[in-house]
């Protein structure tokens, strides 16, 4: 647990002198995951970290927490534990099948869980997440108008294919046109040969496997 939490400073030190906005705690290490709830002891070691964040550098970047693989109600805990402003909800709304098995998100449960803790943590929640694929025809526009107005999330993530994928400009540009109300991220695949194009079609962008 010392390394790891050293690691997460280090990381967090660096972002901070390369002037990113944020960092999110998850638990990628733990794949292969489970579809829903984590184990108590991921969601224990999840606030831990944010913790050590949000007291290091919590006055510098926004700590969000992401419980992979679909664990909302975890995410939550841990950020009101920490004192992390966000978090990231992989499935809020809709159905898809993933390499967990099908994941059906829980905005319901998830905004009420929120409302009992009586803190104002943010929901960024992805549109199409990554490694997944919905399940029957959805439309892209309505799938992100949904989460957004009916699902109550505050920020919209969208990916491409997988981990590091770039995301489709086009497919994007149509969402933002469409959508101009609705604040997005970009969730994958931004890296120095592309920022150019995909900078003005987000709010803002995660940025992991190429910064490490």
């Amino acid at each position: 647990m010392d390394a790891i939490v050293l690691g997460a400073l280090r990381d967090a030190e660096t972002l901070v002198r390369g002037g990113a906005a944020g960092v999110i705690v998850e638990n990628l290490g733990d794949a292969p995951f489970s579809a829903d709830q984590v184990e108590s002891h991921v969601t224990a070691m999840l606030a831990v970290v944010a913790r050590k964040l949000v007291e290091a550098v919590g006055d510098q970047l926004c700590v969000g927490v992401n419980a992979l693989r679909n664990d909302a109600l975890a995410a939550l805990g841990a950020a009101a534990a920490s004192g992390a402003s966000f978090v990231r909800i992989n499935v809020h709304t809709g159905v898809m099948a993933t390499d967990q098995g099908l994941i059906q998100g829980q905005a319901r449960q998830t905004l009420l869980y929120r409302k009992q803790l009586g803190l104002p943590i943010s929901i960024a929640a992805d549109v199409l997440v990554k490694h997944a694929t919905p399940v029957g025809k959805v439309d892209p526009v309505q799938v992100a108008q949904d989460t957004f107005h009916r699902g109550g999330a505050e920020v919209l993530i969208y990916t491409g294919t997988g981990t590091g994928k770039p995301v489709d400009a086009s497919a994007l540009r149509a969402l933002r046109a469409a959508c101009p109300e609705i604040p997005f991220w970009i969730g994958s695949g931004l890296r120095d040969s592309n920022v150019d194009e995909l900078a003005g079609l987000c709010d803002g962008a995660i940025v992991g496997s190429f910064l490490h």
